[in-house]
């Protein structure tokens, strides 16, 4: 099964990630776990190109992420982990600071859902973000701030 595959049977809930943890397992992970673990995001939000920070992470070929956007329960999936990782980055500051790598992850969630889910899921995603860092007056970079609107 290649990596659309795997990807597709995670987000479907029959599979699991690459440290053989179920999506149901991903999504309980509380808020120190998802800052302590760095390979997570690429199952949850994957991508059609490799990950620099966690080289063996799935990608998407075009087959792969045309099954996840037709998949019902693959969506649902991607609901369900943006209102987690919304959550997060609600209830966390560690974040918000000029640069962080949870900046990179902010910017996969855009491009994924994008890719995967369409615009207005990726816009409101960012738009959240952007809420944030302007009501906490955070010092994040322009550079990540200008990845996430272009992302």
């Amino acid at each position: 099964m290649g990596d659309g595959g795997r990807v597709l049977a995670f987000l479907e809930g029959e599979g699991v990630d690459g440290r053989g943890r179920s999506l149901f397992e991903v999504l309980a992970l509380d808020d120190a776990a998802l800052e302590r673990h760095h390979d997570f995001i690429q199952w949850l939000f994957p991508l059609d190109e490799p990950s620099a920070a966690v080289p063996d992470a799935p990608v998407l070929d075009p087959a792969g992420a045309a099954a996840v956007r037709e998949s019902t329960l693959a969506q649902c999936a991607l609901a369900a982990a943006t209102d987690r990782m919304d959550r997060f980055y609600r209830r966390t500051d560690q974040w918000l600071r000029p640069n962080d790598p949870n900046h990179l992850r902010i910017t996969r969630i855009i491009r994924s859902l994008r890719l995967l889910s369409g615009d207005a899921p990726a816009d409101a995603f960012r738009d959240a973000i952007l809420w944030r860092v302007e009501a906490t007056r955070a010092p994040v970079s322009a550079r990540s701030r200008g990845y996430w609107a272009t992302a």
